[in-house]
């Protein structure tokens, strides 16, 4: 058996790492986390998947554990504003379509019509337009059939979750990453705070220790890179190639904002907001204390002054003393993550860009297959493998989705917007672009392995970009009635606007607490 891992890098990726093995394999290994207090943390990712509770469920901590802690809020949706053209809003919702005589609500909307498919067809575009929380003053979730395990954790992983989950969370990542080592060490990781000056390597090229400034050499069996876009192991120690998706997606930079703001007068919408800009796209996550910004973009089109300076008039006032964070983001993935017995997890394994939030999703991700995968003093290679081929094919279907967003946005209003049509695809979406000229994506016709977004998720962003619809809907729908189709609609709408009454606002909600 392994015994002792060493995860170098602290942050959100280290601390999620250590605590989330640490109460998979208990005593059974020992965990060390060395992090430098000179190496600043990117500290932007606060918005998540709805699988990240499966986190917080696995370590037993209840929402009232740690929400507080992290100033954090709930998150139902990602709104999309002036993607299509300007003005126009659309949301990607967490929330599943029914089907319809086996046809989804998506595929009737394309034949009988309506105003925007979203809100004609779900409930939850609503209740993010309506400021509202995705619980009663109870705790109570609105949506009663499904399992709530917020304040009643129980352990679960991702690949459990059968049912689309209504809510994720925005929350500030450095107080979680602090939160979190503050748990784990409580529970036994030992915290070396400390600057790692070397990476010592056997004659075989596995890593045999760190070399650190004032705490000598510390040792491991397995290490986990979790240094971010450096990549001290991986990269660095390891030379293991980055294949960049540079070609396939057109952003490479950020400029962030923490923004004071009284949240009882801000607008506190439960979504992440994506505003699409010249040359890029502004996200805005409402915090419970704060409102997290920033501007993505592509320094072909825009220079890293320009971009600071159209996110500050973006904000207005409010953001005037707040410091720019500027961030070159490494956009990619190594050819493999894990390599010898080093396994690099978080931005040193690979990033898109934050437009679907899936940073700690990949975090997240990448630590479930470890405890899946984990060796023992054999080093299996087929384990090893086996992991590789799973986060890679993970890290490629999101690539996807997102080249999804830029070429079928109807918007081409700039240079920056314009080029995003002219990119290359990545291998195989050509020819899934023309099967959805025809007719909408379904479980046979998107990226087939797993990587976060169901069927549901294409038809959403197709139907709200508005760059790349089918030339008609479906035929065979010709032949049906409609009317169980309509009523499904109205049922949604009706759903929606008693719920948007019932509902406390998110602000009221989180003060309750």
């Amino acid at each position: 058996m392994l015994r002792n891992v060493v995860i170098v890098g602290g942050g959100t990726a280290g601390w999620m790492t250590a605590t989330y093995l640490k109460e998979a394999f208990g005593e059974r290994i020992s965990v060390t986390v060395v992090e430098s207090d000179r190496v600043p943390t990117i500290g932007v990712g606060e918005a998540t998947f709805s699988t990240v509770r499966h986190f917080f469920d696995y370590l037993g901590l209840s929402e009232q554990d740690w929400m507080p802690a992290c100033n954090a809020s709930y998150k139902l949706a990602i709104r999309f504003e002036n993607w299509r053209e300007p003005g126009h809003v659309f949301y990607h919702p967490f929330e599943r379509m029914p089907k319809v005589q086996g046809f989804t609500l998506a595929d009737w909307w394309l034949k009988l019509g309506g105003e925007r498919f979203d809100k004609d067809c779900m409930v939850i575009p609503a209740l993010c337009d309506a400021e509202r929380s995705p619980k009663f003053l109870d705790g109570n979730l609105f949506e009663r059939s499904l399992h709530d395990s917020g304040d009643r954790p129980r352990r679960s992983t991702m690949s459990e979750q059968d049912t689309q989950f209504p809510y994720a969370y925005h929350f500030d990542a450095a107080l979680l990453a602090e939160f979190l080592a503050d748990w784990g060490t409580r529970r036994g990781i030992r915290r070396v705070r400390d600057d790692v000056l070397d990476v010592s390597q056997d004659e075989r090229g596995w890593i045999t220790h760190v070399v650190t400034r004032e705490h000598g050499d510390i040792t491991g069996e397995l290490f986990v890179d979790c240094t971010g876009f450096r990549g001290l192991l991986i990269n660095q120690t390891l030379d293991e190639p980055f294949e960049s998706y540079q070609e396939y997606l057109p952003n490479n930079r950020a400029v962030a904002l923490r923004v004071p703001a009284d949240m009882a007068e801000a607008e506190m919408r439960p979504c992440t907001t994506a505003t699409a800009m010249d040359a890029g796209w502004i996200w805005t996550i409402p915090l419970a204390n704060r409102i997290g910004t920033g501007y993505v973009y592509a320094d072909d089109f825009c220079s890293p002054e320009e971009a600071e300076r159209t996110l500050r008039e973006f904000v207005g006032p409010a953001g005037a003393d707040a410091e720019a964070n500027h961030i070159r983001m490494r956009i990619g993935r190594n050819r493999n993550s894990w390599v010898r017995n080093c396994v690099a997890i978080g931005l040193s394994s690979g990033f898109v860009e934050p437009l679907e939030s899936t940073g700690i999703f990949f975090i997240q991700y990448g630590i479930e297959q470890l405890v899946k995968h984990f060796p023992d003093e054999t080093w299996q290679p087929e384990l090893t493998t086996a992991y590789n081929s799973a986060i890679g094919r993970c890290l490629d279907g999101v690539r996807d989705f997102l080249v999804v967003h830029y070429r079928c946005a109807a918007r081409a209003d700039t240079p920056y917007w314009k080029a995003t049509k002219d990119r290359v695809l990545p291998p195989g979406l050509a020819e899934r672009l023309q099967a959805w000229s025809a007719r909408l994506p379904d479980e046979s016709s998107v990226y087939p392995h797993y990587h976060g977004f169901e069927p549901y998720s294409y038809n959403l962003m197709l139907l709200g970009l508005g760059g790349h619809l089918p030339a008609r809907s479906l035929p065979a729908l010709d032949y049906l009635d409609d009317t169980a189709a309509r009523a499904e609609m109205a049922r949604a709408q009706e759903r929606a606007a008693q719920l948007v009454d019932a509902l406390p606002s998110l602000h009221d909600y989180l003060l309750s607490r």
